[in-house]
């Protein structure tokens, strides 16, 4: 007898084919049958919806919400068992216990607990919390730059870069899947190329990625491009782009030409790929978007406050709101917030992005989908937290006919699997790990919204991880069946 068998579904195996009807059994953990399946343990009638496998998240956050939410909730809802965190050039690891690796990060790294130093230390501190999904790490720029050089505004010295070196070595040996810049950020803005290219060679060895928040998403968009391209050709790794956009009214449609640039290096044989999360705002640490002795007023201006430890009272509201209420100018309030206590660590949401370069995104070859979600519950995050997945499935793939279902799934699942190394998993098929949803895609939406956004979609009927039922009918079950994942090896511990 078999643990589990998911009958009476269309299966959409991951490769992008169409859909089969069978049924799916389950055992120890893996695959052990798809079609005609023997008894089982538990017995799920799908009722002829569809079974995926687990969605894949290129693109998160969430070093620290395995510590504090292990029950991640608001990813697996979505049907999404497996995240890629690490990224922007924020990553858990390497830590160092004397140092506040959450202040260095503004916030995006808070929840991280214990004394790790470590990717291997923060994979077993993690696990001890029995988190309900998978977990895969990139090793970042801005986490290894502050412990080698603090915030120092300037090239790093042969002594400084030799340290980084060492520890994105290190990471990269213990299983992480590539090297992350937020070259937005700081102290990752203060970098020269040439100091990317050297860390970015580190990859080379393991074959792994180079993924990046580019140095420019709006009025530099396409240098920036150019930047992250010779970043790959030089280092000859896998380049990433992350969160794909063309940010500000006066750059829409920018997309297209970003995109045109990746379509020459791929017909040129340079390996490059692309996520996209499927709303018109971003989101991140406010401090980061604005000079404080010369605050842009067009940005402020489409600034919504997601948390604010400094003034709760703003959380879930625009500034230009705010403003108004107190007469205030925009500008004003900016600065306010800002240089507060600890307003440095406010999360902001900026409505900067067009539809229509979305669509584009999503109807580019091998777009991938990332939530870019900071888990910071306890304001009004960005609704992309809870909703990113359904989202797609629901809007642009069955109200907007942007992509096909197939397609989308491939997108979700064997296409980031393979991109980033995931040993079995990413397509239905015998003695593949059993990470698996099932879905109606005939309901599939997101509830999420800027003003309501810790709302689990609808549509999502199972979610199956390392084998165990972990989400069923709106019920979180709590297993706790999550594995910390290695690039291209089995999973911490396995």
């Amino acid at each position: 007898m078999i643990d589990l068998a998911i009958r009476n579904v269309k299966v959409l195996d991951g490769s992008g084919s169409q859909s089969i009807e069978a049924d799916v059994g389950i055992h120890e953990g893996h695959i052990h049958s798809i079609g005609t399946v023997g008894v089982a343990g538990t017995e799920i009638d799908g009722q002829g919806k569809c079974v995926a496998p687990g969605l894949i998240d290129t693109h998160a956050h969430d070093d620290g919400a395995f510590f504090r939410h292990p029950g991640m909730e608001f990813k697996l809802a979505q049907g999404v068992t497996t995240v890629v965190s690490g990224n922007c050039g924020f990553s858990a690891i390497p830590a160092d216990p004397d140092k506040d690796s959450v202040a260095a990060s503004g916030g995006i790294l808070a929840g991280l607990e214990g004394e790790f130093t470590d990717l291997d230390g923060y994979f077993q501190a993690a696990l001890s919390k029995h988190p309900a999904i998978n977990n895969l790490m990139l090793v970042g720029h801005n986490t290894v730059r502050t412990l080698a050089m603090g915030m120092a505004q300037r090239e790093s010295t042969k002594d400084e870069l030799d340290v980084m070196r060492g520890h994105v070595e290190q990471a990269l040996e213990q299983g992480a899947c590539g090297f992350s810049t937020g070259l937005i950020y700081r102290p990752g803005r203060w970098s020269q190329t040439e100091e990317i290219i050297e860390l970015a060679r580190m990859a080379k060895p393991f074959d792994a990625l180079y993924t990046t928040h580019m140095r420019n998403e709006g009025d530099q968009l396409l240098e920036a491009v150019e930047e992250t391209l010779q970043i790959g050709r030089a280092a000859d790794v896998h380049v990433h782009i992350s969160h794909h956009k063309s940010a500000g009214r006066a750059n829409w449609g920018k997309v297209k030409e970003s995109l045109a640039k990746v379509d020459a290096a791929l017909a040129a044989g340079q390996r490059v790929t692309l996520d996209v999360y499927p709303y018109t705002a971003g989101s991140g640490r406010m401090i980061e978007y604005f000079n404080l002795d010369r605050i842009n007023r067009g940005l402020a201006e489409v600034i919504r406050i997601a948390s604010c430890s400094a003034f709760r009272e703003f959380e879930g509201r625009m500034v230009v709101d705010i403003a108004a209420e107190r007469n205030m100018d925009v500008t004003e309030v900016v600065k306010m917030i800002l240089t507060a206590p600890r307003g440095d660590r406010t999360i902001c949401i900026h409505f900067i992005i067009d539809e229509a370069d979305i669509e584009t995104n999503l109807a580019h070859r091998d777009m991938m989908v990332g939530s870019d979600g900071i888990p910071d519950l306890r304001g009004k995050p960005h609704p992309r937290l809870f909703g990113t997945f359904p989202r797609v499935l629901g809007r642009y793939v069955r109200e907007r006919g942007v992509l096909a279902l197939e397609e989308a799934v491939r997108r979700m699942t064997s296409l980031p699997a393979r991109t980033f190394g995931l040993i079995d998993r990413g397509l239905i098929k015998e003695g593949n790990w059993a990470d698996l949803v099932l879905f109606d895609p005939d309901v599939v939406i997101d509830k999420a919204t800027y003003d309501d956004p810790k709302q689990e979609p609808d549509g999502i009927e199972l979610v199956v991880v390392n084998g165990r039922i972990a989400y069923d009918k709106g019920t979180h079950t709590g297993i706790g069946s999550g594995k910390m994942l290695r690039y291209r090896r089995s999973a911490f511990g396995d």
